[in-house]
């Protein structure tokens, strides 16, 4: 039986995977269906990672260090999909995976994270870290002084939105609809910012680049009208899919705690409403977003892992 099972192989994942083996833990399995690193892998650049990236690295070239330093503690890599979690009547976990086969495991810490909805436009996919980006705190700071445009009317696309005219010289909003879906203060925030533009009844289609990456939008409005928005930088915030799956049992219910958006309620100690089960990342409760504070969510739900196989293992 496993002293802890971590499914995903992000920055909270393999932060977990450090610390819980480091930590004294014997038997670790990370599960991670492909390359571990999380979405980090796909930008193109990271200049925010205190520290390690105070010289530029790419998302890959940042990761790639991280399972290598774990793995030195005894972190085991399995390259296997975990298609469910549950749990036995003695409060230890059954991993259930694709091929078939399960793992028992003590513990379990939960870093699946989750994945941006795409909003479909021609090129979307091609300039996806090459100038479209779903972060605007990861990316923003790469357009100073620059143009760049959103797409979107949430709250996440107005809050951006205003972070970005602090740091670009002109943002434009793309909203297919008349109207905003956003808190009254933050809209009023957003029309009375100077140099944001709103482009209401509009959508992209699609993201004109060269080599380099993205030079333009071309903006198709809802009377067939179009027009093209010349900028670097684009910044897609149309929702974010949680990577909740494995959570789900066979009933349809959650094998834990969860909100209205499918995102795992967890205390300041990354834990759930079940005993020995942690979630971290994307996955919890207002997360951030961020690789910084991923790491910290994998960090704290590892010492409570340790912590919580000790005290199961001297009843």
């Amino acid at each position: 039986m496993l002293d802890c099972a971590i499914i995903g192989g992000g920055p909270a994942g393999l932060t977990a995977g450090l610390y819980t083996t480091r930590g004294g833990l014997d038997d670790v399995i990370m599960f991670e269906k492909g390359m571990p690193g999380g979405q980090i892998t796909s930008s193109s650049e990271i200049e925010n990672y205190p520290g390690a990236t105070a010289r530029n690295l790419s998302g890959m070239d940042f990761m790639i260090p991280w399972l290598e330093q774990c793995q030195r503690f005894g972190l085991k890599h399995e390259m296997s999909e975990v298609t469910r979690v549950s749990r036995n009547e003695d409060g230890t976990f059954v991993i259930h995976k694709s091929d078939g086969t399960t793992n028992t495991a003590k513990s379990v810490i939960v870093a699946t994270g989750s994945t941006p909805k795409r909003a479909g436009f021609i090129g979307e996919d091609k300039y996806f870290g090459r100038g479209v980006s779903t972060c605007a705190t990861c990316d923003g700071f790469f357009y100073k002084g620059k143009e760049v445009a959103i797409v979107g009317g949430g709250d996440t696309a107005m809050e951006e939105a205003l972070y970005l005219a602090k740091i670009c010289t002109k943002v434009y909003i793309i909203h297919r609809r008349d109207t905003f879906r956003s808190a009254p203060n933050t809209i009023e925030r957003v029309k009375t910012t100077p140099n944001i533009e709103i482009l209401f009844n509009a959508s992209p289609q699609e993201v004109l680049g060269d080599a380099m990456g993205v030079t333009g939008i071309r903006v198709v409005f809802n009377d067939g009208s179009t027009r093209q928005i010349d900028a670097p930088g684009l910044f897609v915030f149309v929702g974010r899919d949680v990577n909740n799956e494995v959570l789900i049992q066979e009933d349809g219910s959650f094998l834990c705690e969860t909100n209205n958006a499918g995102e795992v309620i967890v205390d300041i100690n990354m834990n759930t409403s079940i005993p020995g089960l942690y979630a971290t990342g994307d996955l919890r409760i207002s997360a951030p977003k961020q690789v910084v504070s991923a790491a910290g969510d994998g960090s704290i739900a590892a010492l409570q892992a340790i912590a919580y196989v000790d005290k199961i293992s001297h009843r």
